[in-house]
Order: C-alpha cells, then sequence, then structure tokens
C-alpha cells in the first residue's frame, strides 16, 4: 500500500477535522502528565498506596476497556460488517494467545514476566507512531527504519526510563508479580537491577533517542518543523515525566491517559458514528458510544482477572498483590490485543511507507 492510498483511505473514514479534534484531545490530556511530573518533584511522590490509584481506575476508565472493541475494530477499518464470523475469529484470537500466554505465567513467570516488558513496549510504541503520522503528519518518519527506530524510542520511554531512575521500585513490582506464582523466583531478574546494567542502559536507550531524534530533524523541512517539534517535546518532556514520578503511579496514569486514550480515539476514527461526532465536536457522544461498544467485553476481561485471582498458586493478600494481578490479566489481554493492532497498522499502511 503507498503513503497516497493510505492517506485516501484515511480520509474516507475520518475527516481531517475529526483528526484534528483527536490530534487535540491527545495533546491536552498528555499534558497532564507534565502537571504531574510538575507536582512530584515540588511536592514530592505521594504515598505508595495512594500510587495505585491510578491503575485500580484504569480497570473501568480507558485503560482495561481501551481494547474491547478489538472485535469491532477490524470490520470497521475494512469497511465489512460485523459477522458471527468475524467475531468468531477475534475470539478464537484470544483464547488462544491468551490461554498460552497463561500459561506461560503459570510454567515460566520471569520468562512471562520479560516478555510482558517486551509486548508492552512493541504495543506502547506501535500506539505512538500510529499518532505520530496520522495525528501529527510526521513526514520525517518516511521509512520503515525511521517508524521502527520511533517505536522503540517511544515504547522504551515508559519500560527503561523507570529501570533507570527507580531500580527499587521496579525491582519491587517485579517481584511482587512473580512472586504470585513462584515466590523467589523472581531472585533471576536481579542483575537487571544492578549500577552496570542500568548504566548501559541510560547510556545506550538516551544515544538511541538522539538518534531519532537528530534523524528526524535532518529529514524535516524548515517550514514543517512543527510535527517534529511536538515529538521532540514530548520524547523529552515524557523521559522527565518517567524519571521524575514513581513508577507505579507513572505507568498507571500513562496507561489511562497517554497510550488507552490514543488507542480510544483511533478506534473512534474508524467508527462513522464516533467519528462523525468528534467531527461536529460531540466528544462526549463520540466517549459515549464507544463506551457502550467497549462495555460487554470490558466485562468479559474482568472475568479473566477474576479467574487469574483464583488460579495464582498464592492468595493476593496485600494492595500490590491486588494490583499485581491486575497486571497479569493485562499482560495476557495485551498479547492478542496486539496483534489485532498489527491489522489495524496494516490495514493503515503504516508499516508500508
Amino acid at each position: 500500500m503507498t503513503g497516497d492510498a493510505t492517506d485516501r483511505r484515511t480520509d474516507l473514514r475520518a475527516s481531517a477535522e475529526s483528526r484534528s479534534r483527536a490530534a487535540r484531545l491527545t495533546l491536552g490530556f498528555g499534558s497532564s502528565l507534565a502537571v504531574a511530573a510538575v507536582a512530584t518533584v515540588a511536592f514530592g511522590p505521594p504515598p505508595l498506596v495512594y500510587q495505585y490509584v491510578p491503575l485500580a481506575l484504569s480497570v473501568l476508565v480507558l485503560g482495561l476497556p481501551h481494547g474491547a472493541v478489538d472485535h469491532l475494530v477490524l470490520p470497521r477499518a475494512r469497511d465489512n460488517p460485523v459477522t458471527p464470523r468475524s467475531l468468531a475469529s477475534i475470539g478464537a484470537l484470544y483464547l488462544l494467545f491468551g490461554s498460552a500466554y497463561a500459561l506461560v505465567w503459570v510454567l515460566a513467570p520471569v520468562a512471562a514476566f520479560v516478555l510482558f516488558l517486551l509486548v508492552t513496549l512493541v504495543h506502547w510504541g506501535q500506539g505512538d507512531v500510529y499518532v505520530l503520522l496520522e495525528f501529527l503528519g510526521a513526514d520525517y518518519l518516511e521509512t520503515r527504519a525511521s517508524r521502527l527506530l520511533a517505536l522503540l524510542v517511544r515504547g522504551g520511554l515508559p519500560m527503561l526510563v523507570p529501570l533507570v531512575a527507580f531500580p527499587a521500585q521496579y525491582a519491587f513490582v517485579a517481584e511482587t508479580i512473580v512472586g504470585l506464582f513462584d515466590p523467589g523466583a523472581a531472585t533471576a531478574l536481579e542483575p537487571l537491577f544492578e549500577p552496570p546494567v542500568r548504566a548501559a542502559v541510560a547510556v545506550g536507550f538516551g544515544s538511541l533517542i538522539a538518534l531519532s531524534l537528530a534523524l528526524g530533524l535532518g529529514r524535516t523541512s524548515p517550514g514543517g518543523r512543527r510535527p517534529w517539534l511536538v515529538d521532540a517535546a514530548e520524547t523529552i518532556g515524557l523521559v522527565g515525566f518517567f524519571a521524575t514520578v514513581p513508577p507505579i503511579l507513572a505507568i498507571g496514569l500513562y496507561f489511562c491517559v497517554w497510550h488507552s486514550l490514543r488507542h480510544v480515539l483511533r478506534t473512534m476514527l474508524v467508527d462513522p458514528v464516533a467519528s462523525a461526532a468528534l467531527e461536529r465536536g460531540a466528544t462526549r457522544t463520540a466517549f459515549r458510544r464507544f463506551a457502550r461498544d467497549a462495555a460487554p467485553l470490558t466485562v468479559a476481561a474482568l472475568g479473566v482477572l477474576v479467574g487469574i485471582w483464583f488460579a495464582v498458586p498464592r492468595t493476593p493478600a496485600t494492595v500490590p498483590d491486588v494490583l499485581a494481578v491486575y497486571l497479569v490479566a493485562i499482560a495476557v489481554l495485551t498479547l492478542p490485543h496486539v496483534v489485532v493492532v498489527a491489522l489495524l497498522d496494516r490495514e493503515a499502511g503504516i508499516w508500508s511507507p
């Protein structure tokens, strides 16, 4: 698929105004992370128990529901009706990938945790590459290699910056999650939190960020640098955010108001009804439409959460344990969700520049 064809297909699904409004929403809500960073620097982080609040809220607000329209987005993106066959194919995808990954958590929780980090890095990078191209018009990401580099940078920010800045809390989260299945197994991850490894990550990933921004700047024209400036501001801002806000709080906020919101807006743009609502400025109508569509599978996802709760060998007894179960449920649901998003990217020609 050529870039021109991709643009034409996008225009058929969403007007320039609806995409512009979606872009403004992403920037507006994304700026709340800057507020959180400034507040943390000024007043210090809140007590640990309160740092879990955004993650807890994500069960029903944007976080868990953001993937609950996967059964609808592909048919809508292809201008096809939703049929029993299309529903069955998505159901089979979730059953196959979700069950296989759940089994990995039981048999090899350390490997499952590392896979969770890698899959999340790729998925969150996916989401930002789409936004850079479709919402900002980042034409400097003209090659597949430049888009892959942007994916690694954007996806790596929430996964790698906290590792460098907050190793103790990162290790605590890893130990809590892995400990649900095999207490003590998380000791295998201890080398990741040692100063030499963190220093190598800081230098290597920092160089990757600098390379990505420098190459992007070199590909922009003097009169068309706004997308690059927004990209650079977001990237540097996210470095500051994840370097100053403790990981549990930072990931909870990012998951809701950054990643999930951006994906929800993407699903709206392939839905003619929600897209039309965005175009005329009826943002609440668009979100109500999404909430209605997402409700059935959000309930089903809560069923997965309950199933994992009873399946873990050690009964969750603390707030960190409860949120660890939630993160495992998200992990199990994320793997098939990534496949759906990859298919959406294919429809949009994201990786066929």
